[in-house]
């Protein structure tokens, strides 16, 4: 039987969605005394050279460079650079304002990361604290405390899997188990229905179809600075307006999180829809339950 849940969940991708960029770009790249062209180039040679994860190519080339220039990163390292990140017009009063308007509508809302980039990064950005769980690709660090190995590469198809955590309840990236296991609807932490993802791109379309497949919304968002060129022959908004066409996105809106900004009324008629058809489940399931 379904019952009622309001809990609701918006997930994120991370560069391009809250941020301008990748996030390797603000200052690691720079630090290598690269430009981030040749960086990604030689990233994308590593990743064919060897049958390569792309994700994980770009995570070893970062400890090769690294290495090269005699920097020691460290997970403190990664968090500094977290500091100078920058994001979009809104997004750093957009959680409060957000959380507070699910509130009046009796919703529970978490906010999750599910990114290419590093969650180490990411933790040192001045809206980590938002996060419920921060799924993103990380390192492993050895007895010196220097990161040595990618620990996770979450890449584009994978993405996926952290979207059932969310439903399950599973808070770390570790955890195959539970995953796995058969866990009835009226359990699950989160239901895909009551599910936002919100993505600026081709890299976001598995996880979008498998939050639309399951009932859930998607929004793809684009930069509007962007604009097409000989190295990116389509913009940021060209993309998402394909995603709508091939019914990959339900809505499209520019990467602005400010008050009434179109986004914003984006995501308050989708939390107003989830609370209508909660307050719905509900009446529903008092009037068997008197029967």
């Amino acid at each position: 039987m379904i019952t009622e849940n309001r809990n609701v969940a918006i997930a994120y991708d991370f560069d391009g969605t809250l941020a301008p960029g990748n996030m390797q770009e603000y200052n690691f790249i720079p630090d290598l005394n690269m430009d981030k062209g040749t960086f990604w180039q030689e990233a994308n040679e590593l990743a064919k050279k060897h049958d390569m994860d792309e994700v994980l190519a770009y995570m070893r080339l970062m400890l090769i460079k690294a290495k090269e220039q005699n920097l020691d990163i460290r997970e403190n390292t990664f968090i500094k650079y977290g500091e100078k990140i920058t994001f979009f017009d809104g997004v750093e009063t957009y959680f409060d304002r957000i959380n507070a308007y699910a509130a009046s509508q009796n919703l529970r809302l978490e906010h999750f990361i599910i990114s290419s980039g590093l969650r180490e990064i990411v933790k040192g950005t001045t809206i980590a604290k938002y996060f419920k769980s921060i799924y993103a690709s990380g390192f492993q660090y050895d007895e010196n405390g220097s990161a040595c190995w990618p620990a996770l590469g979450v890449n584009y198809t994978n993405k996926t899997q952290f979207l059932f955590r969310i439903n399950k309840g599973i808070y770390n990236s570790y955890d195959n188990t539970l995953i796995n296991k058969s866990m009835p609807e009226n359990a699950r932490a989160v239901p895909f229905s009551n599910f936002i993802y919100i993505g600026d791109g081709e890299t976001d379309v598995p996880a979008m179809k498998m939050v639309n497949l399951y009932g859930g919304t998607t929004i793809a968002v684009y930069n509007p600075k962007s604009v097409a060129s000989p190295s990116h022959p389509r913009s940021s908004k060209d993309v998402c307006i394909d995603l709508i066409r091939q019914n990959r996105a339900d809505y499209i809106a520019p990467t602005d999180y400010t008050e009434n900004s179109e986004l914003d009324i984006i995501l308050k008629k989708v939390i107003d829809r989830i609370a209508m058809e909660q307050d719905l489940l509900n009446i529903k399931y008092k009037e068997l339950a008197n029967h």
